[in-house]
Formats: structure tokens, sequence, C-alpha cells
């Protein structure tokens, strides 16, 4: 038995629900957050486990019998050269079903479990699709996939294999959210935006660095952003590391957008109080293209309080990016090479002997066609 404090706190009224209740947004309609007074602390002896679930003490599951894992965490984090310099890239398309989600998706179908939930939906452009149905058959509950019609069938073969539901929705990334939304009225919303558990997950991978880092923090970390999953989780457990006195400071986060749908990068540079909606262009970056994200104020104050900066780059610099990742023998999708994009033009600001860390998000047996 694990025992775990804390609360769900809503981020717009301040409402608090306890841990385990089946609840993914405040009555209010704002998202929740989780409270926790918890983390790695001084108990280190007890990281034996090979997955994410070795910080186990750090994650709101209370019995360990609930966890549900695939082998998920500690994938490997090596050089690579960007240009002329060479960055630590961790290599999150090593993951089970192919993508950084698979954090998320383990430590939210394990708190479902253990709520006694039986069915799942969530909306997905792929990857976070693919992990919850992957996990969810691991667990046996049964899940059901909003997607937008034109997502890339490989990652649909993928959602299907798993024996996931897929529902097919006409329109925008923005039109299968809300076609979710209101499925969830009656059933439990796996989001990997909306759910606060989902952050649970990927605040590991900020553990992960920090570990293969010799127990510090990179100068700067650089992260693709649509939804902000992989932002706010890194920033969460960064922020539990320093809370406990494991780092001394927060790294610098860097986040990218694709400049065809870059309001975030607006937001942030103009000043705004409210994050604009904008026209969203054709990117090859899909799983990154949201013109309208939920938890879009938490992903700016997240990078403005690590004195980070948002940057935007082209297709062409995509492209760029991908094909040089490929000549050096890495086949990711495209949204891993925005990561790369971004690097690329964050390099020529960075310190000498600045240590950059990067990612990998997602294979690139997943944008096949």
């Amino acid at each position: 038995m694990q025992e775990t404090a804390g609360c769900l706190i809503c981020t717009d009224c301040a409402t608090e629900y306890p841990l385990d209740q089946p609840r993914w947004r405040c009555r209010c309609g704002g998202a929740l957050d989780i409270r926790s007074g918890v983390g790695l602390g001084s108990n280190l002896s007890s990281l034996s486990e090979s997955t994410l679930w070795r910080y186990r003490q750090s994650i709101p599951v209370r019995n360990v019998s609930n966890i549900v894992s695939l082998g998920e965490g500690m994938t490997p984090i090596i050089p690579v050269r960007v240009g002329t310099r060479s960055v630590l890239v961790k290599q999150e398309q090593l993951m089970p079903t192919g993508s950084f989600k698979d954090r998320g998706a383990s430590v939210l179908v394990s708190k479902a479990k253990e709520l006694g939930i039986k069915r799942v939906i969530l909306d997905s452009s792929g990857n976070a699709g693919c992990a919850v149905a992957a996990y969810c058959a691991r667990a046996g509950i049964q899940c059901k996939v909003f997607v937008p019609a034109d997502t890339n069938p490989a990652k649909l073969i993928q959602i299907t294999a798993y024996g996931a539901k897929v529902v097919k929705i006409r329109g925008s990334r923005e039109d299968t959210a809300a076609a979710a939304l209101e499925a969830a009225r009656r059933t439990y919303y796996a989001s990997h935006y909306w759910n606060p558990f989902f952050f649970q997950g990927t605040k590991t991978l900020a553990f992960e660095v920090w570990e293969q880092l010799g127990g510090r923090a990179p100068d700067a970390l650089v992260l693709p952003v649509g939804n902000g999953t992989l932002v706010l989780g890194a920033y969460i457990g960064f922020s539990e590391l320093h809370r406990d006195r494991l780092i001394k400071r927060l790294p610098k986060i860097v986040a990218v957008q694709v400049r065809n749908c870059a309001p975030l990068v607006k937001a942030f540079h103009e000043n705004f109080q409210i994050i604009p909606v904008v026209k969203k262009k054709m990117t090859l970056a899909e799983g990154i293209a949201i013109n309208a994200p939920i938890r879009g104020r938490q992903i700016i104050q997240a990078v403005h309080s690590t004195g980070g900066t948002f940057l935007a780059v082209t297709e062409e610099e995509i492209s760029a990016a991908l094909r040089a990742m490929l000549r050096q023998g890495f086949y990711i999708e495209p949204t891993a090479a925005v990561a790369i994009a971004g690097t690329t033009r964050y390099l020529p600001t960075a310190r000498t002997g600045e240590t950059i860390v990067t990612v990998f998000t997602g294979h690139g047996l997943k944008s096949a066609k």
C-alpha cells in the first residue's frame, strides 16, 4: 500500500476535490491540477525498478496492485549532432507504443483501474490514442478514441489493433475535442490534456533526465508544444525536484511551435492575457497543431517562470531537421523533428558549455504512408 497526500484543485476557482474522486474537470468547467506534498524526497534507495514506476512514491496511485505497465520509461539519453554542436536527446520514440505519451497513459489508466472505471473515452490526433488504447487493453478497460477524420492511417491501425473503438470526426482537431467532451458527460474522460493524472506520468521524464545527468538539471530543455502535455509534465517534475532541494534551479524551458499554428508564441511575445485563437494552416507536425490549447495560460506561466521562451519553426525547418536526423539513423515522426528545428534555432543564443536536452517524442513508423 502506498500513501499519497494531496488533492485535485481547480486552476480557475481553486475548488478542491479528493484524489480518489473520479473527476477530470471542476464543476465550474476549469481544468484540474494535482496538489501533492509527496515527492522523491531523500528516499532514493527505492529506485530499483527499471520503469517510470521507480518513482511511484511521487505518483498518486495508492496501491501497487493497480499499476498498469508495459515497461515504459528509462529511455536512453544520448548525444546527437545538431548543426555543429552536440546536444542530449531523450529517446522517447523507443517507448512501448512509440511515443512519450506512454508515460501519461500508464499513470492515468492505473488510476482509472484504481477508481474502478470500466470505460473511458478520449480524443487524439494519434499518439495519445495509441497509448491509452494500449494501456486500457492491458488493464481490461474499454476504450473509445475520437480522432480527426484525416488522422494518419498508421496511427489508426495501431489504435484499433489494441481493441479500441475509433470514432472519426469530420472537421478540425477542435471539432474532435468538442465531440469527445460531449461524450465525456457520460463516460470518464481519459484526456491527455484535461485529465490531471496524465501529467503525473509525463513529469517522470524530468526525474529520468535528472538521474541520467548525475543528479542535476540541464541548463535548457527544448520541447515541442501543442496542448502542453510534455512541457507541463516536465515543469511539474523539475518543480518537484526543486521543491525537494534535489536541484538548485529549474532548467530553462524553450517551447517550440510550428509557425503554421503558433497561438502560444503569439501570446507570449505579444503579452496577450488571453490565448488568441489563430487560423491553422497545414503542417507536417499535425500532433502539435492546436490553435486553442485548453491549458494555454498554464503553459505560458510555466515557461515564463523558468526564464524560458517560445519559438516558432517553419515547415522548411522541420523538413530539414527531419532529414538531418534520418541521416544520423533516427527514424522519428515530424513532430519530433520540431524539437530539433527548435534546438537549431535556439543554439546561436545558448551559452558556451550549456547542457541542452531535447526529446524525440515519437517514432517515424507512426507517420509512415
